[in-house]
């Protein structure tokens, strides 16, 4: 099972939101280019999110993104902000890897269809769950849609992966919702990338036992906080 570091991004700091709450923004004294650069060559992927761009819909961290995707090099994924062919085509410009694209992929699906398309293997759609009913506009506004609901629009499409993220425990470090996760997989039949609530290296192992027994389903856990505030050490949680 994949380990996946995030670096979140908010009015030019590294940050974690409580359970995707704009009102609780917790700021780390964390170099955002010297930390890819610490990651190069140890994980295979980076989430990078651009949490102004999620809530707004417009990109702002284009020239942060684009310098933490050449010091961290091949496997930067981004989401937030991208309602656009061309913000992904500019994005996969500067280096990024692949897509994360959650609203758009409710909001617009056959934009998100055309970047599949055009870029395969290169998106990843973000099923973002509260009470789980899928959220978007940076988890501030809720739909009658389940994860399964999104992934089915985009049946035969070359789709990389799903990441399910369980607002409800982002940010908090209270474990990983591994229920939701797996019954997503099942029904979707598509790779998930587990997020949210992952604290300690104890929830790691608990979704890698998980792994092994279900196919390799999840096949990474983004893993953000924990590393930041010292609850995690990066050595113990790539062993």
């Amino acid at each position: 099972m994949q380990l996946v570091p995030s670096i979140d991004l908010y009015q030019g700091a590294v940050v974690r939101l409580h359970q995707g709450d704009y009102a609780k923004v917790t700021r780390y004294d964390v170099d955002p280019v010297a930390h890819a650069t610490k990651l190069r060559g140890r994980v295979s992927r980076l989430h990078v999110v651009d949490l102004e761009g999620a809530r707004s819909g417009l990109p702002t961290q284009l020239e942060a993104i684009s310098t933490i995707a050449a010091a961290f090099g091949e496997g930067v994924q981004v989401g937030g902000g991208i309602r656009s062919l061309e913000t992904a085509t500019r994005l996969f410009d500067v280096g990024v890897s692949r897509v994360v694209l959650g609203t758009s992929a409710v909001k617009n699906p056959e934009m998100v269809s055309s970047i599949a398309s055009r870029f395969p293997g290169r998106v990843i759609l973000a099923v973002d769950a509260r009470d789980g009913l899928v959220s978007v506009d940076g988890w501030t506004a809720g739909t009658q849609l389940r994860g399964a609901d999104v992934s089915r629009r985009f049946d035969g499409l070359p789709i990389d992966c799903l990441l399910f993220t369980d607002v409800s425990r982002d940010g908090t470090r209270s474990g990983p919702a591994l229920e939701s996760t797996l019954a997503l997989a099942q029904e979707s039949q598509r790779p998930v990338l587990a997020s949210g609530g992952v604290g300690t290296t104890e929830h790691l192992r608990t979704l890698r036992e998980a792994s092994e027994r279900n196919g390799g389903q999840p096949f990474g856990v983004i893993v953000g906080r924990a590393l930041y505030d010292g609850s995690m050490d990066i050595e113990d949680a790539l062993t």
